[in-house]
C-alpha cells in the first residue's frame, strides 16, 4: 500500500486549490475513482493511477515525472488515461472521438487503462448534476453509447448498471420519474413478496442438502425502459422486475436447484436460458428462468456458483491478478477475443469518429452465439451473415466464399445467423473474390476491412486515378487553386494524421472512399491558413505581445527585437538598432487596454560610429 498512500498525497498537493463544477475541492474526484477500482479488488499500480489520472491534463505534470516518481508501469497507466489536449482538432467532437480511439487502443496494450477511465466516467456520471443540460446530454448519450458497452463487454454489470441508470435520468426524464415513481409506489408489496419467496426456495434447497446463498435482486431502472420501449412492453410483462439470485458451490448444484425451482412454481414458457454450457462473450455464466409465483406474481431466478458470481460483478476485473508487474495472459486470452479482432481492423480505419462508430456497432451491438461444424462457438453482432462468420474465420474463407450451409441446409448469403445456427462456409481455389454487392450486406467492421482491402489491391490504379479527379472536384466546388493547395508541407501533416506513407496512398484513399475529398481539402485549406497565419507573424518583425513572462528575441539585419511584459501590467517592445552611424535605443510601451500605443520615449546611445 505505500505506492497508493504516496499517489493519494501527491495528488491532493497537485490538485491543491483546483475546485469542481459543484464546489468541491478537485481531490474528491480523484479519490473516489480510487475507492470505486479498491471495490473492483484492482492492484495497487491501479488504484495509484486512478489518484493521479488527472495530475498530467490538469495540474501540468510532465509524464516523465509521472515514470520518476511511481514507475513506468503506473505512468503509463495515467498517459492512457489522459485526453489529448495537446493535439490540435478543428472542434470538440473531433478531439472526443480522438481521445475514445487513444483510451480503446491503449486498453489493448493494458485493460487497466479501461478500468481506471470506468471508474473516472462512473464519478462524473454521479456528479453530473452540476453541469449544464446540454452537456448533461453529450456526456449522458456518449456513456450510454460507449462507456456502458465497454463495461458490459468487460462483464463488469455493476458499473453498468449504475451507469445506464444515471444516463436515463439526463436523456429520458419523464420517463425515469415515471418509472422511479411506479416501482416506489409497488416496493412494499414486492419485497414481502420475494422475502416469501426465499424462504420458500431455502427450505426446498436445504431439504435436498443443496447449500445456496439467496438474495433478492433489484432491477435497475434503464433495463425496464429498454424493453418498454424498444420492445413495446407494457411495465406488467416485464417478468424480471423482481428477481432473485441463488449462489451455489459447483455447477451440478447449479442444475440440481434449476430442478426445483422449476418443479415448485410454474414456468413462463421461453424464458429459460442457460449461460452455463453457451457462456456469453463477455464470460459470463448463470442459469436464467422466469417463473410464475403465488397470484401470479412473475419473477426471475438467477443460478450460478461463487465464481461465475465474481465473474458476473466484476467482470475482466475479477481475473486481473498480477505478480510482479506480470499478468496471466492464458487466464485473458478466451474473454479478450473481441480486443484481438479490435486491434485486426482499426489501422483500417483511417477517420477517428468513424473508427468509434464502427466501435458501437461491431463490438457493443446485441450478440448471436453460432457454432463451427466442430462445435466451435463463434460470437457475432445480431443482423450477421454467413460472410461476417466467413471472414470472422479468416480473410482467405472469406474471399474464397461461394456458398454456405446453415443447419446442414443451403442458405442465401445475406441471411442473418441465429444463436444456435451452426454455419459451414464452401469455398472454392477458383473463386474470384468478394462482390461489391457484398459491401452492402455485411454488418461487422472486419468484413467491411477485408472486402476493401481485396478490392484496394485490385484497383488500387484506379483508385488513385478517381482520388485525385474527387479531389481537384472538390477543390473547384471551394473555389481554391489545386495546385497551391497540394504542397509537400501540407501533405506531410495528412499523412501523419492518415498513416499515409506517399500522396498516392492518400489519392486511393479518397478513390475507394475511406476518407472523403471534403475531409482533405478542408485539413489541406486549414493547413494553408495556419502557413499564412506563421507568415504574417514573421513579415510583422516576430513581434508581438507575448503570453509568457520574459522576452523574446527575433534578429532583424543587425536590429534586436525584444517583446515582453511590463512592470505596469501592460506590453513592452524594445529595439536595439545599430545603424550605420551610430547606436538608437527606442521603448514602446503599451498600457492596460492600449496595446501598440506608444509612450513616445526615446534615448540616443553614443556617437556616431561607422560599421
Amino acid at each position: 500500500m505505500e505506492l497508493v498512500e504516496k499517489a493519494y498525497y501527491y495528488a491532493k498537493r497537485a490538485h491543491e486549490g483546483q475546485k469542481r463544477a459543484s464546489g468541491e475541492p478537485y481531490f474528491v474526484h480523484p479519490y473516489n475513482v480510487a475507492l470505486i477500482l479498491a471495490d473492483l479488488m484492482l492492484d495497487a499500480a491501479t488504484i495509484a493511477g486512478g489518484l493521479l489520472h488527472d495530475v498530467v491534463e490538469d495540474c501540468g505534470v510532465a509524464g516523465s515525472v509521472i515514470g520518476d516518481e511511481f514507475g513506468q508501469e503506473v505512468a503509463l497507466l495515467v498517459d492512457g488515461v489522459t485526453k489529448l489536449t495537446r493535439l490540435d482538432f478543428s472542434n470538440k467532437e473531433e478531439r472526443q472521438t480522438e481521445s475514445i480511439r487513444k483510451m480503446i487502443l491503449a486498453m489493448a496494450r493494458d485493460m487497466r487503462v479501461v478500468l481506471i477511465k470506468l471508474a473516472d466516467r462512473l464519478h462524473n456520471m454521479r456528479t453530473l448534476e452540476y453541469r449544464a443540460p446540454d452537456k448533461q446530454l453529450r456526456v449522458a448519450r456518449e456513456t450510454l453509447d460507449i462507456y456502458a458497452p465497454l463495461a458490459h463487454r468487460l462483464g463488469i454489470y455493476t458499473i453498468k448498471g449504475e451507469l445506464e441508470d444515471l444516463c436515463l435520468k439526463y436523456i429520458d426524464e419523464k420517463m425515469y420519474n415515471e418509472l422511479i415513481e411506479r416501482l416506489g409506489a409497488e416496493q412494499a408489496v414486492r419485497e414481502a413478496r420475494i422475502l416469501h419467496v426465499i424462504e420458500t426456495l431455502h427450505k426446498r434447497l436445504e431439504e435436498e442438502g443443496i447449500k445456496a446463498d439467496i438474495s433478492g435482486r433489484p432491477k435497475h431502472i434503464y433495463s425496464i425502459y429498454k424493453k418498454m420501449v424498444l420492445q413495446n412492453r407494457p411495465f406488467e410483462q416485464i417478468y424480471d422486475i423482481l428477481a432473485i439470485r441463488v449462489i451455489v458451490d459447483n455447477v451440478g448444484d447449479c442444475y440440481s436447484a434449476l430442478g426445483i425451482v422449476h418443479t415448485y412454481w410454474h414456468t413462463i414458457p421461453g424464458r429459460y436460458k442457460d449461460y452455463i454450457s453457451v457462456p456469453k462473450p463477455n464470460n459470463y455464466q448463470s442459469l436464467h428462468t422466469s417463473v410464475l409465483g403465488e397470484e401470479g406474481m412473475p419473477f426471475e431466478v438467477q443460478i450460478r456458483t461463487w465464481d461465475m458470481h465474481s465473474t458476473a460483478e466484476y467482470g475482466i476485473a475479477a481475473h486481473w491478478r498480477y505478480k510482479e508487474g506480470r499478468q496471466s495472459a492464458s487466464d485473458l486470452d478466451d474473454r479478450m477475443r473481441w480486443m484481438r479482432r479490435l486491434l485486426d481492423w482499426q489501422n483500417d480505419v483511417r477517420d477517428s469518429k468513424d473508427f468509434v462508430e464502427q466501435l458501437k456497432v461491431d463490438l457493443f451491438a446485441d450478440t448471436v452465439l453460432v457454432f463451427t461444424p466442430k462445435g466451435e462457438v463463434i460470437d457475432m453482432p445480431k443482423g450477421a451473415t454467413p460472410i461476417d462468420y466467413a471472414y470472422r474465420i479468416h480473410s482467405a474463407v472469406g474471399n474464397k466464399c461461394v456458398g454456405c450451409k446453415v443447419n446442414g441446409r443451403m442458405v442465401q448469403l445475406n441471411t442473418e445467423l441465429q444463436t444456435g445456427d451452426i454455419v459451414e462456409i464452401l469455398t472454392a481455389p477458383s473463386a474470384r473474390g468478394p462482390s461489391l454487392d457484398w459491401l452492402k450486406i455485411v454488418k461487422t467492421t472486419q468484413a467491411k476491412n477485408r472486402i476493401n482491402a481485396w478490392f484496394r489491391r485490385e484497383l488500387k490504379d484506379e483508385h488513385i486515378v478517381r482520388g485525385r479527379e474527387a479531389l481537384e472536384r472538390e477543390a473547384r466546388r471551394q473555389g481554391v487553386d489545386f495546385n497551391r493547395l497540394f504542397k509537400t508541407e501540407y501533405i506531410e501533416v495528412l499523412n501523419k494524421r492518415y498513416g499515409f506513407s506517399a500522396p498516392e496512398d492518400m489519392y486511393a484513399a479518397v478513390g475507394y472512399a475511406a476518407v472523403t475529398s471534403q475531409q482533405i481539402v478542408n485539413r489541406l485549406m486549414e493547413e494553408e491558413r495556419k502557413h499564412e497565419k506563421s507568415l504574417a507573424a514573421k513579415s510583422e518583425g516576430g513581434i508581438g505581445d507575448s503570453e509568457e513572462k520574459g522576452c523574446t528575441y527575433s534578429h532583424h539585419g543587425r536590429g534586436r527585437v525584444c517583446s515582453g511584459r511590463g512592470r505596469h501590467g501592460g506590453a513592452h517592445r524594445q529595439m536595439l538598432h545599430a545603424g550605420a552611424g551610430g547606436r538608437y535605443r527606442g521603448l514602446r510601451y503599451a498600457g492596460p487596454g492600449r496595446l501598440g500605443a506608444s509612450a513616445g520615449l526615446q534615448q540616443y546611445a553614443g556617437p556616431r560610429r561607422g560599421v
